[in-house]
């Protein structure tokens, strides 16, 4: 069974930093674009970042812009997203998707193209 799992959320001061992991199972990451989203209370989900199969990395959301960074580690089967410098306008719940498999590509999925998605996880930037 395909299965994404994010973890890593938590409640952090403005300014501060987190790292969320998503990590696959049932299923090798290497071949899969993946991208992270967040949803805010009462907004509609946004895309964050995402990442191709040839590891580079599109902005998909102009604010998370030198303060977001995205990596995957294919020994590990996993995807990162490390948030520096957060906002309280960063509050939201976070996921990770993919979508494939496409090999070698560097080609960046619209929005609705990601095929499995995990379950969140909170983010909370507040003092």
């Amino acid at each position: 069974q395909l299965q994404l799992v994010e973890s890593g959320g938590g409640l952090v001061q403005p300014g501060g930093s987190l790292r969320l992991s998503c990590a696959a199972s049932g299923f090798t990451l290497d071949y899969y674009a993946i991208g992270w989203f967040r949803q805010a209370p009462g907004k509609e989900r946004e895309g964050v970042l995402c990442i191709t199969t040839t590891g580079g990395s599109t902005n998909y959301a102009d604010s998370v812009k030198g303060r977001f960074t995205i990596s995957r580690d294919n020994a590990k089967n996993t995807v990162y997203l490390q948030m520096n410098s957060l906002k309280p306008e960063d509050t939201a719940v976070y996921y990770c998707a993919a979508h494939g498999p496409t090999y070698f590509s560097d080609y960046v999925p619209q929005v609705g193209e990601y095929d499995y998605w995990g379950q969140g996880t909170q983010v909370t930037v507040s003092s």
